[in-house]
């Protein structure tokens, strides 16, 4: 049984061939996450900061159903591709098709001085976006489970497209801000609404380009039941999923930490004014993040997941604390938070690295979990938890950003064509503390949930083993055989 165990299933060019899809898929989402897709809509389409804030969260609600009402058709495919394939088989071209038509809108638009057709437009461009993105997020997640049935095999193709779409995906932010500086200071002739438009094509192209190798190369290995079950069976076993739902709870509670990544944006564009200095503070975590994978496997030997996820919260409170005192009184000088916010990510990334593989694995083991204890499989529905939970986190922490910009006062006037930054006493001070402080204290109260999570060590190791020897069975109930590559 223990070489069994040690099989691996996936190859080394599957393993990069999912790594490489998931960058190319980054790639573009980058362009929508923290406050990026914020400041488009508001200083580069020139939408009010309150129907921008509205809009987004509106459509962060409407995700909670439906990504599980997606993730319960997903289950319910049944085709000689698998249930996941087709799906990542299908949406490259309308996705990079949706993601052009997203950030064109100021130029669609340029000739338009009505705020409401602008305000219809974003919602019918982001919704039509977002309806895309689901379609091909959670097959793709819901694969790092069904490629093989060997967890290392997992692990491998986790950490492949997270290691891969930091590099590659996190290029899209580089090129991004540097061409927004560039254009801030005229040495380019291009204008934001431009830039963006640019980045667009570059991500529906290139990106997606990428993102289409999930479909090409990579198989679903795990043995599906031959029942296909109803999208109302589907969608209800997300609550019949204990350790499931203890991460949902857990992870929604942890939605305001995206605030930090939507304020980081303000903080350099409006406090600093170089957009792209946080290229140069990133550096040094980033390389540290890239040795981080290397560590993974043998911190897995010294903590369970639950304990890891205990580690991580609880450190970036600490860190974050004695960030934001430091630069109480000098937030606003470079020579003082360059050194400062270098040393800070160098920690942060260690642990926003791990974060990238482990709740992923989690995921992973409450779909074991469930196979076990009713016979069935769950990927769509399961990992539809991921992909609505990551949205979540970013349309409500852009949603409530957004809305503070005016409490805070920060607003945007265009007067005679020349757009002008608007701030208050304190709002500088204010944007600091959103940005280094607030949501690693509010991330606290996500520990909460995992005090009840007991899916580690003996339980899991059981489980694992006794669906060994179910999936052996099962394989010879399906068509096909490819549950034994």
């Amino acid at each position: 049984m223990n070489d069994k165990k040690e099989k691996r299933y996936v190859s080394p060019k599957e393993t990069l061939a999912y790594g490489f899809a998931n960058s190319g898929q980054v790639f573009g989402y980058n362009l929508v996450a923290g406050g990026y897709l914020s400041m488009f809509f508001t200083k580069v389409f020139e939408i009010p900061p309150a129907a921008v804030s509205t809009m987004i969260l509106f459509l962060g609600i409407w995700d909670t159903v439906n990504d599980p009402l997606m993730g319960a058709l997903v289950d319910k495919t049944r085709t000689r591709y698998g249930k996941l394939r087709p799906y990542l088989l299908f949406v490259p071209l309308p996705l990079a098709i949706t993601t052009i038509l997203l950030f064109s809108g100021p130029l669609i638009l340029a000739d338009t001085k009505k705020v409401a057709v602008k305000i219809v437009y974003m919602y019918i461009s982001y919704f039509i976006w977002e309806f895309f993105y689901t379609i091909g997020d959670i097959p793709f997640w819901g694969m790092s489970a069904a490629i093989s049935p060997n967890p290392a095999d997992r692990t491998r193709c986790i950490s492949s497209a997270r290691f891969l779409s930091g590099i590659i995906g996190g290029l899209s932010i580089t090129l991004l801000v540097a061409l927004m500086d560039l254009s801030n200071n005229n040495i380019i002739g291009l204008s934001l609404q431009q830039v963006f438009c640019l980045m667009s094509v570059i991500a529906a192209t290139f990106g997606m380009a990428l993102f289409s190798l999930a479909g090409i190369f990579c198989k679903e290995r795990v043995v599906q039941t031959v029942k296909e079950p109803s999208v109302i069976e589907g969608f209800k076993v997300m609550f019949k999923n204990k350790p499931l739902l203890l991460i949902v709870i857990g992870n929604i509670i942890g939605t305001l930490g995206g605030l930090a990544g939507v304020f980081q944006t303000y903080y350099f564009a409006e406090v600093i004014n170089i957009n792209s200095l946080m290229l140069l503070l990133g550096l040094p975590g980033t390389i540290i993040g890239w040795a981080t994978y290397l560590v993974i496997p043998k911190l897995k030997k010294r903590f369970d997941n639950r304990q890891i996820v205990f580690l991580n919260i609880t450190t970036k409170f600490a860190v974050a604390t004695l960030v934001f005192i430091i630069g109480f009184k000098y937030f606003d000088r470079i020579a003082v938070v360059l050194p400062l916010l270098m040393i800070r990510n160098v920690i942060f990334s260690f642990f926003d690295t791990i974060n990238l593989v482990i709740p992923t694995e989690m995921i992973g083991d409450t779909i074991d979990y469930m196979e076990w204890k009713t016979g069935e499989r769950n990927e769509g529905v399961s990992f539809s938890v991921l992909t609505f939970v990551s949205k979540l986190t970013g349309s409500v922490s852009t949603s409530i950003a957004t809305a503070v910009l005016p409490l805070i006062g920060l607003a945007y006037t265009t007067t005679n064509g020349v757009q002008t930054t608007v701030k208050g006493e304190h709002t500088d001070l204010w944007i600091w503390a959103f940005f280094s402080f607030i949501p690693y204290a509010l991330g606290l109260l996500s520990l909460i949930p995992y005090f009840w999570y007991d899916l580690t060590g003996k339980k899991l190791s059981t489980i694992r083993s006794d669906l060994e020897e179910r999936r052996s069975e099962l394989s010879k109930q399906v068509s096909g055989g490819e549950a034994n590559e």
